[in-house]
């Protein structure tokens, strides 16, 4: 049921995404990393006294290099220049576009490839609407569309006629989502083209993040949007070429960075929230007003209007909303400067519907702890503006673009019980993390969800946790408490067996969110605990600074991993990440008893010695003390294995803690104290969080029925107190 919750809002917390068994890119030359500087050995082969010349300078690069600097700008790819007009009355939008196209590969690119997302609601045979389960009855108002009216050269020739519908992902003809256009000439290596289009777009029923709902817009995924061009090396390929998928259910979205300059024409009785930042407003007369917004450094535009938003702006400080103890907690965690780790000021806008106006301060309260946490943990937001969106409707909320999220609420959040259920700051925490995990490192969604959704599902529990005492609570209802970690856990099971978080969006058998939000977040909060947290805290702040305003794939994650952990953590992410396998372990069988007197014929050193069955001497081998041997079997229930602790309590209160590699099916331990074993403990403190089942994780020697008496009056709690609900509710 909570797992239904979770997923609910405006089909889940969001449309869950996708993953690839793509590799990444390695990083620029110009970005060389600190294990790759260090680790080069020819200074080493030279003269004993030109090394010892070097080696001082030597040291001093290393430390020098020891942080990647954080990305202050993207390398300009495209220029978007968009000119639309909303028509509120037939839910249409009429635009016209300029786009430059700067070609990053060394390769004559001779086409162009579009996305028209908008095609996705056009009918029922759409790549989107089958795999969406699509069911006849529909209203007409339910189909969208976009039409490409004209596509043309800046210097006039028309390539309208060249375009051709593409079906690369899975051949359906009937799918219009993106189109290809071959040019006159070709895009010579750094070369650049730009383009004019226009277009006509329907806007569906608001769904999937998009459209229209009791008069107010949604817009994205709206206008003609160039795929990405992919040189040779990048995320793994072997030849360059354009990655343009369809638009399917599960996916997200992958585009360049550059630079977006949209006028956006609405009913002046609207309010308006977009990507970026308002450069002016004019009143065209006739009830209609023009806005532009610009913004650099992004990979998407979207935006809003209606007639029924309140608009409410704060602003996030860096000096107010962080203390400095803050600050300089970080920078030790990170090793990094103190300057390094300061964040910039932020304009918060937040569009509400003015039902849930009494919410604006758990909005608010979110969006503050995110541009904090993500902030000083990953590093600055580099954007003047983030605007909160209070959807309209359920098809609306959780979703993310630059500068510009959709949260989600309901008004029953406003009255106990319920108002004890964090989802409005989940959602809200979730989405603005996605500046960082999307925004600002650009993966690629449709192929790899897990670099998107799970490292963000990651920090955004980290982010909770940090509002919490550390605990994380997101639900307390009727007597029950359940934080990130419950929730999670879950959602786990020795069934989910069949997929990997690394493979495209659309080919998942079932459990798409599992596999790209949850395992990743279980995989990396078990990656912290086998590391610790100094060590993971510099892995996603290197991941994060190199790969900012850029394209990483999953084996980039990996080389970081390995670099500045300092160690081969190739083994961890083959099983959990590449593979399918669950991981579990047991305590199978625990047994102690007295060891019994030694008997039969024994040398010493001055001679044989025989101990007949009934000697004085005790079982304490001579101390007079009895001794007691414990007998614990472990078993390794999945093909997947992990490195574990056991932990052995006697009776008396002693502890043995005893480490296993855990890569054997089975092992045996045994343990001669002065005391009898009283129950022993496989990952005692729970550090595998990737493990499906922590109930066999114990086992006492004597049956003890306390846990499941408590479990028990825990649910009968619960259980009166939805009974009281419902009798107040009848």
């Amino acid at each position: 049921m909570l797992v239904a919750i979770k997923r609910s809002w405006g089909s889940g917390l969001r449309s869950y995404r996708r993953t690839t068994s793509n590799k990444g890119p390695r990083p620029d030359a110009s970005q060389p990393s600190t294990a790759r500087l260090c680790n080069r050995s020819p200074v080493f082969h030279m003269p004993t006294n030109i090394r010892i010349i070097l080696l001082p300078w030597l040291i001093a690069s290393c430390l020098s290099a020891a942080a990647d600097r954080l990305p202050e700008r993207a390398d300009r790819v495209v220029d978007y220049r968009i000119q639309v007009r909303l028509d509120p009355k037939a839910k249409q939008l009429n635009g016209q576009e300029r786009i430059t196209w700067r070609n990053p590969s060394q390769d004559q690119v001779g086409e162009l490839w579009f996305h028209l997302y908008f095609n996705g609601f056009k009918n029922s045979r759409t790549t989107l609407q089958q795999n969406r389960g699509f069911r006849s009855g529909v209203k007409e108002s339910t189909w969208g569309w976009v039409d490409v009216v004209s596509l043309r050269l800046e210097n006039g020739t028309d390539l309208t006629k060249g375009m051709s519908f593409e079906h690369p992902d899975d051949g359906n003809t009937d799918d219009q989502t993106v189109v290809k256009v071959k040019l006159p000439q070709p895009v010579p290596p750094g070369g650049q083209v730009s383009v004019r289009l226009s277009f006509r777009a329907q806007l569906p029923d608001l769904r999937v993040r998009t459209g229209h709902s009791k008069g107010t817009f949604m817009v994205a995924q709206w206008f003609p949007k160039l795929g990405v061009y992919e040189p040779a090396g990048m995320r793994g390929r072997t030849t360059g070429g354009w990655n343009c998928h369809q638009f399917h259910p599960n996916s997200e979205f992958y585009a360049d960075y550059g630079h977006y300059s949209t006028e956006i024409t609405i009913p002046s009785s609207f309010r308006i929230g977009a990507t970026g930042q308002l450069r002016w407003k004019k009143d065209n007369g006739k009830g209609e007003s023009t806005y532009l917004f610009e913004e650099d450094n992004i990979h998407d535009f979207a935006w809003t209007a209606g007639p029924d938003y309140v608009v409410v702006k704060k602003k996030f400080s860096g000096r107010t909303d962080v203390s400095e103890a803050e600050y300089q907690q970080t920078a030790r965690l990170l090793d990094r400067p103190l300057d390094e780790v300061r964040l910039s000021d932020v304009d918060l806008i937040f569009l509400m519907q003015p039902n849930h106006l009494d919410q604006l301060g758990r909005y608010e309260r979110a969006a503050r702890l995110t541009l904090k946490w993500y902030g000083l943990w990953y590093g600055r937001y580099p954007y003047k503006t983030l605007t909160v969106v209070d959807p309209v409707g359920p098809g609306g909320g959780g979703m993310e673009y630059p500068t510009l999220i959709t949260a989600g609420t309901s008004e029953l959040f406003s009255y106990r019980p319920f108002d004890r259920i964090l989802f409005p700051e989940l959602v809200t925490v979730h989405e603005a993390g996605h500046q960082w995990w999307y925004a600002m490192v650009g993966n690629n969604e449709f192929e790899e969800a897990w670099l998107d959704e799970g490292i963000n599902s990651y920090s955004t529990g980290r982010a909770i946790e940090q509002s919490d005492g550390g605990r994380g609570r997101w639900i307390q209802f009727l007597g029950v408490e359940l934080t990130e970690r419950d929730i999670m856990r879950l959602e786990n099971s020795p069934f989910r067996r069949y997929d990997t978080s690394l493979q495209p969006s659309w080919s998942y058998q079932s459990d798409y969110s599992f596999y790209s939000y949850t395992k990743p977040e279980l995989m990396l909060r078990t990656l912290e605990n086998h590391i610790g947290k100094p060590a993971m805290a510099r892995i996603m702040r290197t991941y994060h600074e190199r790969w900012r305003f850029r394209h990483p794939g999953s084996q980039d994650f990996i080389d970081v991993a390995n670099e500045v952990s300092g160690r081969d953590l190739n083994w961890f992410f083959d099983q959990f990440l590449k593979g399918s396998g669950p991981l579990d372990y047991q305590i199978a069988e625990v047994s102690t008893y007295q060891v019994p007197d030694p008997v039969g014929i024994f040398d010493r050193p001055a001679g044989k010695v025989t101990l007949p069955a009934k000697g004085k001497q005790a079982s304490g081998k001579g101390t007079g003390q009895r001794q007691f041997r414990s007998r614990v079997l472990v078993r390794r229930n999945s093909d997947a294995w992990f490195p574990v602790d056991v932990l052995l309590t006697f009776e008396d209160g002693h502890k043995v803690l005893k480490r296993w590699d855990g890569k054997a099916r089975w092992t045996r331990l045994s343990e001669d104290y002065s005391s009898r074993l009283a129950k022993a403990e496989v990952d005692p403190e729970h550090k595998i969080e990737l493990d499906v089942n922590w109930t066999n994780n114990s086992r006492a020697v004597k049956a003890d029925s306390r846990p499941a008496a408590k479990w028990f009056s825990h649910i009968l709690f619960a259980l009166q107190g939805l009974l009281s609900l419902i009798g107040l509710l009848a």
